[in-house]
């Protein structure tokens, strides 16, 4: 039996019906882009990070980007982000104009090390970059009062963790703003791309409103140097589907995560993922941790398995950022971390008997390796 590390066709079949019936409103109605089921989205979205105000935009890497442009962060700037994650946390920062300064991870939950963000501050930093990888959130309490001291705006990056909480608060509620994707992926995710930005600020809403949309508000007025990049009408149907099903999903995928733990627990070579204290994780991915891991990844994937690596090449060490001069050493947690993990199957559809099969194979797997 093959198992996909993600099942997409699961999730449609839960929704299909509504969104057969919201993509013939929007046919019949020809409201493509900006239109009814966009405003109802955000509105939906915004409640449900408990902010005010979220603004619909074309993907995750605009969301961050329009976000630093609207805290006026751009050229001479920097921003703190951490190397491991997604490249296109980065490239965000980068193609807002500011210039992405590296931070390791710690070493426990792979999440940014606040300590290394805190050396890390120059004169020129003006934010700092939070990542909520793999589901969870990092130490937001720390951040916002490193931010504090320093002046510096927060800036969340919750694409990986919709729906995570920490204390009492979710994902998307934290720092000035908050960029977000809906990659179809993601546990909230489109039949496209698609993403938006959460804040609790009018200002920044406001100001939001008019990046995406050529720097305008009102058709044919354009006070600042905007961008096309519109969520539409369509990816808003099948976002506004999938989130009533959102806190359901999240709770399979969690106890999905359960069935893992007393599946691999006390298996030699294999270190389990940890939920930091705090967080109530949403596990958009389970991966662990093993030596030889090219070997072990292989075994997985000829059997069938749809075990991934998240991610292979930490930032720093990638061809595009080699203009930084980093070497291998430089963050030893992050790097560490991209030659050992593993992603194992995780979706909210995955049966005990599925588990069962990836668990098998990955301890056959591992004392093949150590063998």
């Amino acid at each position: 039996m093959k198992i996909p590390l993600v099942d997409l066709s699961w999730q449609h079949r839960e929704i299909e019906r509504e969104v057969r019936s919201g993509f013939d409103r929007v046919m019949a109605s020809s409201d493509f882009v900006l239109g009814t089921d966009v405003d109802e989205f955000e509105q939906e979205f915004a409640k449900f990070c408990d902010v005010p105000f979220c603004v619909g935009v074309a993907n995750g890497t605009d969301a961050i980007e329009l976000g630093l442009r609207a805290l006026c962060i751009g050229p001479g700037d920097e921003v703190i982000v951490p190397a491991n994650t997604f490249i296109a946390s980065a490239l965000a920062v980068v193609r807002s104009g500011a210039k992405p300064v590296f931070v390791d991870c710690e070493s426990d939950f792979h999440l940014i090390d606040v300590k290394n963000a805190e050396a890390q501050i120059g004169d020129r930093t003006r934010a700092i970059l939070a990542v909520d990888l793999f589901g969870q959130l990092p130490d937001m309490g720390a951040l916002e009062n490193l931010a504090k001291r320093h002046g510096l705006s927060l800036v969340e990056d919750a694409a990986q963790a919709h729906g995570a909480t920490q204390g009492i608060r979710r994902a998307g509620a934290f720092g000035a703003l908050s960029g977000t994707s809906f990659y179809p992926g993601k546990n909230l995710g489109a039949y496209g791309d698609a993403g938006a930005v959460t804040t609790r600020d009018p200002d920044l809403a406001h100001h939001l409103r008019k990046l995406r949309n050529y720097g305008s508000d009102v058709k044919y007025q354009h006070p600042v140097i905007g961008f096309n990049s519109r969520l539409d009408s369509l990816q808003s149907v099948v976002l506004r589907a999938k989130l009533t099903h959102l806190s359901s999903w999240n709770a399979a995928r969690a106890e999905a995560a359960g069935r893992y733990a007393e599946m691999l627990a006390g298996t030699s070579g294999v270190a389990l993922p940890k939920v930091a204290p705090g967080n109530e994780h949403v596990w958009h991915i389970y991966a662990i941790r093993v030596q030889a891991r090219s070997r072990v990844l292989e075994t997985l994937q000829r059997a069938g398995i749809g075990a991934s690596v998240h991610y292979p090449i930490p930032i720093h060490l990638t061809q595009a950022f080699a203009d930084g001069n980093h070497r291998r050493g430089d963050f030893p947690n992050a790097e560490a971390a991209a030659e050992e993990m593993i992603s194992l199957p995780i979706f909210p559809g995955i049966t005990a008997s599925q588990q069962e099969q990836v668990a098998g194979v990955l301890k056959r797997a591992v004392e093949e390796a150590s063998g």
